[in-house]
């Protein structure tokens, strides 16, 4: 026989977890700020401003850029991995096209990879280990000409870019 006391535990543990189940499958869940730094592309064109979100841990990384319907033209999200590695990436719960750079861990785009299509579950694959990746808008490599080779400034790859200024 149950106790009232044991009943009631029960009863608070169910009612605690209850706003999870009621949720819509894939729904949004409020995502915690991320900390926002300059980062700066060194193209062939010239230097290419962003505001980027540092996602360096795991629950930031596994969250990304899911469930965000926009982005302003000039931001991003940078992941860090804090070392080299072999990395791969999905665009589940993603709902905006997006550009992924992969970073050496001197600065130097390795590979890139333009227009991920929303909600693909199809891996998107570093050409070698990379220090990080860079999401931006989809598009945007085309239009600012980034390629392959160029640089990118910023305080995990030990060269903050040398002024905010645009």
């Amino acid at each position: 026989m149950i106790t009232r006391r044991l009943f009631l535990t029960l009863l608070f543990a169910v009612f605690l977890t209850l706003p999870g189940f009621l949720a819509a499958p894939g729904a949004a869940q409020p995502q915690p700020a991320l900390p926002k730094s300059d980062l700066v592309i060194r193209t062939a064109n010239g230097p290419k401003h962003f505001t980027v979100e540092l996602a360096d841990n795991d629950i930031s990384r596994e969250r990304g850029l899911m469930f965000r319907t926009s982005m302003a033209a000039d931001a991003g999200m940078l992941f860090d991995f804090k070392q080299e590695q072999m990395t791969s990436f999905w665009m589940r719960n993603t709902l905006i096209p997006l550009d992924m750079l992969f970073i050496k861990a001197d600065g130097t785009i390795l590979n890139i990879h333009q227009r991920a299509i929303p909600h693909d579950e199809s891996g998107i694959n570093s050409a070698g280990p990379v220090r990080a990746v860079l999401e931006l808008n989809g598009g945007t490599v085309s239009r600012l000409g980034i390629k392959p080779g160029d640089k990118v400034e910023h305080a995990i790859f030990g060269n903050p870019p040398k002024s905010a200024g645009r």
